[in-house]
């Protein structure tokens, strides 16, 4: 059961945020990155009792629970990386030239942490896009104490990973405040229109997404959102991958459709399929091996069906092929219709219906099928799966423009936390183009500040030429890399 935050415990949380940042952003890269460790190695070592909330909460499986634990913990190390690494400082000089026209001063330029972040916790990912999930550990590496609004659906579980959390790093030696929980929709609402919260990250639905961006943007002092809301992450299979490997593209569809009961925010949504080419059957035979489960919350539980029958209003949709249910779950559905009813009703038959169901698109041409891509909505990805011979450029094209990261082969669900990953993409899939997984997400929560003529002794440690030379930066436009041991 959610305990609401009240506003007098919310104003004693943001002051203590508010004074445990100074110390954040003063720390050194070693500092830091052992408060980031210290973390991920508390996370693991309770990982025996957490699993089993998560569980209890989410229905989830310990199998995938403890997986996801990994994850978390993983990317919090590879935070821990990125600021020993420092380039995501961006560590620029241009040295004093009277000769230059104007006469240019010397500029020193670096990014520093915005200052106190607030984090709006997902119900699909309790763990790796919850209270230490990717928005955390990456506004933890920048140098920003964290506010996390726990998700409804597992507070148990978040609070004590937010009571792990906090203890962890004030044993390693960060200030209190670090990372504080709080609860409740009121009080997630009072906390990005706190005049400490300097920026927001969330995951969630697009119209909890969009309220929480009106209210960041609606303040006296507007802030960044980072949101990530909504994808139908559109799928294009040819006529010669269909021609090629139809039958391995129908089980893995399936597979990934279904994949967490089809509550990844990759799922494959909508799939353009050739019309004639035999997919259709290929598909209902994989997907009648399939199996559903329990969803997330009650609210997903109950949005899911209704979700299937606003699609099924529309007369060019019909209903293909139906998994089993299995105990107490939601059943996989697979459903049709035609490019030229996408194109023309995108707003009835592209709305994300979170739950294991796609929608093939059939289409009879290019020009229908860039027809109804033209159509789909901004989203996390694009796939496309085509052959040697196919002349895909046009189609790639407008899968570039609708997608932060588009695959080539095999499928979008699942999202590998690396240095170059992108997981956003245009509105509604996101309202900005930052990544929230990946070593670039902590681009989000820094802003940059330039020195001009600044004596050497006011200068940040990082910006003074005894530092540099230990660190990657640019100088008078030249990047400089320091030798590798």
């Amino acid at each position: 059961m959610v305990t609401p935050t009240g506003t007098a415990e919310l104003d004693a949380i943001t002051a203590r945020a508010a004074a445990a940042f100074p110390i954040w952003r003063a720390s050194d890269a070693a500092t830091r990155t052992g408060w980031l460790r210290a973390l991920a190695d508390a996370l693991d070592g309770a990982a025996d009792e957490l699993v089993p909330i998560a569980d209890r909460e989410t229905r989830l499986g310990e199998t995938r629970l403890r997986g996801e634990v990994g994850r978390t913990t993983g990317q919090l190390r590879l935070f821990a990386t990125v600021v020993e690494e420092a380039s995501y400082l961006e560590l620029t000089v241009d040295d004093a030239d009277p000769s230059a026209t104007p006469p240019r001063p010397e500029l020193r330029r670096l990014l520093v942490p915005v200052g106190p972040v607030a984090v709006f916790s997902a119900s699909n990912f309790p763990f790796a896009f919850s209270v230490c999930g990717g928005d955390t550990a990456s506004a933890l590496a920048a140098g920003a104490p964290v506010i996390v609004k726990a998700h409804s659906g597992h507070p148990e579980l978040s609070r004590r990973t937010a009571e792990i959390a906090a203890n962890a790093l004030v044993a390693a030696g960060a200030p209190d405040g670090s990372l504080q929980l709080i609860e409740g929709r009121e009080a997630g609402n009072a906390l990005v229109q706190h005049p400490v919260v300097q920026a927001a990250g969330f995951t969630g639905s697009l119209s909890g997404g969009r309220a929480l961006f009106d209210l960041a943007n609606g303040r006296p002092d507007p802030i960044p959102f980072y949101g990530e809301l909504g994808s139908v992450n559109p799928v294009v299979l040819t006529p010669a991958a269909v021609a090629a490997r139809g039958e391995a593209l129908a089980s893995g569809l399936a597979g990934s459709f279904t994949l967490g009961v089809g509550q990844f925010c990759t799922k494959p949504g909508v799939v353009f399929v050739p019309a004639g080419a035999g997919f259709e059957a290929s598909v209902a035979a994989a997907v009648a091996e399939t199996s559903g489960g329990a969803l997330l919350t009650d609210r997903i539980t109950d949005a899911f069906p209704s979700g299937i029958d606003a699609l099924l209003t529309d007369p060019s949709v019909d209903e293909l092929a139906r998994g089993s249910a299995g105990p107490d779950g939601a059943r996989p559905i697979v459903l049709t219709t035609d490019a030229a009813a996408v194109a023309e009703r995108p707003e009835t038959l592209l709305e994300e219906v979170f739950g294991p169901v796609t929608l093939l698109v059939r289409y009879a041409s290019d020009a229908e099928l860039h027809a109804g891509l033209r159509a789909v909505p901004g989203s996390l990805t694009a796939t496309l799966h085509s052959e040697a011979s196919d002349d895909v450029a046009d189609t790639l094209a407008l899968l570039e423009a609708r997608a932060g990261r588009v695959l080539f082969t095999g499928w979008p669900t699942g999202v590998a936390v690396t240095w170059s990953q992108q997981h956003g993409g245009p509105w509604p899939a996101t309202t900005s183009l930052h990544t929230s997984v990946g070593a670039t997400a902590i681009r989000r929560f820094l802003r940059p500040i330039a020195f001009q003529d600044a004596p050497e002794r006011l200068l940040p440690l990082v910006l003074r030429d005894a530092a540099l030379a230990g660190l990657p930066h640019r100088r008078n436009g030249v990047l400089r890399v320091p030798a590798q041991d």
